[in-house]
């Protein structure tokens, strides 16, 4: 709630300076053209920087270049390393974007991209597309047919996310509740979601494996294809986000104060969670569930400067990229396992660390 307190009405009129918006933007865009290129040069085989770069300048740009590179080496960086590295961009910006809207719109810095149900409802629909051919074996599909070129996994997980979110979003319309009651009323529903996850892994034979890996979040099976699904959804809602940064800091000033500056609060509120609960959604189907990403980013970024919206959310996008392309890399270097794992060994004792330093804070000012 510190950062809601911080926030004043100045901040509606003025916004980030030239200087500071030009130091973290030009920071984060140069922090993820690095850590892009590293990641696409690294690997089980490696590439060097700069043949990366010619590789990509060469077939991107169409820059004239003397091949130095092998074909296989070609290969590697824009067949299989490329499309996983924007992957991991799109859901590492995706879940921070997602992760300071919620953190507005629920007034609680604690708050992360599956709040309201998102990632049960996600779970739900891939572990039933991994399920089908033993509840439905009759159909003969799985995980591997496909939808309009799309995977069932993703189609189903997409669906379940956002379908989640809007039975949040109508059970919190009904009882014309406010964050309180979106917050409380996601926590009952992914409940319920989770007992229905539960009940399938019990059931789920040799499939547990699969299941257990897409839960744990992994970018193994990023492709061109996958990344098609998830790239329009997430443009646009992203944009429409960066579009009501205004209304984003003045839900922060409460609702009385939201209400007096023209703002319906219920309205806003529940418009906002579709728009974030969209790219969640996208990026969780393509990836699973990818934990600590959403919440850290966005909560670092607000702590070193400040909780204005117009800055803060590029910003989320940029270093949230960079930092998920880091830790997939980090990934593959130690074996290929699943990100999420990286992810939280990272993030789960950093995000703790600041909490005992906040603690800290506030008891010496009291």
């Amino acid at each position: 709630m510190r950062a809601a307190a911080a926030v004043t009405p100045r901040t509606l009129v003025g916004g980030p300076s030239l200087t500071k918006a030009s130091l973290v933007l030009g920071g984060g865009l140069l922090l993820l053209l690095v850590a892009g290129t590293v990641a696409l040069a690294l690997g089980s085989v490696g590439v060097g920087l700069g043949d990366t770069a010619a590789i990509l300048g060469h077939r991107l740009l169409g820059v004239p270049a003397q091949v130095t590179w092998s074909a296989p080496a070609e290969q590697i960086i824009m067949e299989v390393r490329l499309p996983r590295v924007l992957t991991a961009m799109l859901v590492g910006g995706g879940l921070s974007v997602a992760g300071a809207t919620f953190q507005a719109v629920l007034r609680n810095p604690l708050a992360d991209p599956y709040i309201i149900g998102t990632a049960s409802g996600a779970s739900l629909g891939a572990i039933a597309a991994l399920m089908l051919p033993v509840l439905l074996p009759g159909l003969a599909v799985g995980a591997a047919s496909s939808w309009l070129g799309v995977g069932a996994v993703q189609v189903l997980a997409f669906g379940g996310g956002l379908g989640a979110v809007l039975l949040v979003s109508a059970i919190a319309r009904a009882a014309r509740g406010g964050a309180v009651t979106l917050l409380l009323t996601g926590y009952a529903v992914s409940s319920v979601l989770a007992a229905g996850v539960a009940l399938l892994m019990y059931l789920s034979g040799n499939h547990l494996g699969a299941i257990f890996a897409w839960l744990m979040g992994s970018l193994d099976g990023a492709g061109w294809r996958n990344l098609g699904l998830a790239i329009p959804l997430v443009i646009v809602s992203l944009l429409l986000l960066l579009a009501r940064w205004r209304r984003l800091n003045v839900l922060l000033l409460g609702e009385a104060q939201a209400s007096h500056l023209g703002v319906d609060p219920h309205r806003e509120r529940l418009l906002l969670t579709g728009l974030a609960s969209l790219a969640t959604s996208a990026v969780v189907a393509i990836s699973g569930t990818i934990g600590f990403v959403g919440l850290v980013v966005p909560h670092l970024l607000r702590l070193a400067m400040g909780p204005d919206h117009r800055l803060l959310l590029p910003a989320s996008l940029l270093f949230g990229a960079a930092l998920l392309a880091l830790a997939d890399l980090g990934a593959r270097l130690a074996g290929g396992i699943p990100v999420g794992i990286i992810t939280a060994l990272i993030g789960a004792p950093f995000f703790i660390g600041l909490l005992v330093r906040s603690r800290r804070v506030v008891v010496g000012n009291s």
